[in-house]
């Protein structure tokens, strides 16, 4: 299986992560606490092989009324951030998200949306208009959207812009991608532990679906549940070759 498994942040140290997982998804960028130089500083740390990806900016995705600017340093503008506007504060923060990737050699920049997000025509112009004036250069982008979508809406906007669908996959399965990208939130709530049957099921049908695979938990128990994936997954290689 093409599969690296991560989490969402480092949930302990990173000499410990960076000796027992192979990919992580870095938060620091969304809420716009993470330095150029820490940046680099993590990527000089980490093992040649490990793979960073990062989530973008909250400027671009979330409006200032939402609750996760309390962690924000700066001040925003209702109005001027988040929904894809086409602010140059908008656009600043994707080059500034850009550059935090460069420094991480990460491939891979995550935007998700809040459920406020909704499949309205002023967002459907927004996204026309951020999608058709950023300069991705190499990047794949990944948009995961948590508000009212229908699966068509998301196949047209994620076929017209190139873009990953990405998904809880215990709430649904991605409808556009040449890659897989999975954030397991717990499923039934931030709090919730997988069972090695659960994590055998998301991994068979990664198997199944034959493609590279990103998995990253994002739950309370993510460091013990993203370990124990990864065991069940060398398990299953493992069988796999005795049976050839």
């Amino acid at each position: 299986m093409k599969l690296k498994i991560g989490c969402c942040g480092f949930p302990v140290g990173k000499k410990r992560y960076f000796q027992t997982l192979s990919l992580m998804e870095v938060q620091k960028s969304f809420y716009g606490t993470l330095s150029l130089q820490t940046a680099l500083r993590w990527r000089e740390e980490a093992p040649s092989e490990f793979e960073f990806t990062l989530k973008a900016s909250q400027l671009i995705t979330h409006p200032a009324k939402s609750p996760t600017y309390r962690r924000y340093p700066g001040e925003v503008k209702e109005g001027e951030v988040g929904f894809f506007r086409p602010t140059e504060t908008v656009f600043r923060a994707f080059e500034e998200s850009k550059s935090l990737a460069r420094a991480l050699q990460a491939r891979l920049i995550l935007f998700q949306t809040p459920p406020s997000f909704t499949p309205i025509p002023e967002n459907f112009s927004n996204l026309e208009k951020f999608f058709k004036r950023i300069d991705r250069e190499e990047f794949i982008l990944v948009w995961e959207p948590r508000g009212d979508w229908e699966e068509e809406e998301v196949r047209s906007i994620c076929s017209e812009y190139d873009l990953i669908h990405c998904v809880d996959p215990f709430l649904s399965h991605p409808v556009w991608g040449e890659v897989l990208y999975l954030r397991l939130h717990g499923g039934r709530g931030y709090k919730h532990k997988y069972s090695d049957g659960e994590l055998r099921e998301v991994l068979e049908w990664v198997r199944e679906v034959a493609k590279k695979t990103y998995l990253l938990f994002n739950n309370v128990h993510m460091w013990e549940d993203a370990k124990r994936c990864q065991e069940i997954r060398q398990e299953m290689v493992d069988g796999e070759r005795e049976n050839d």
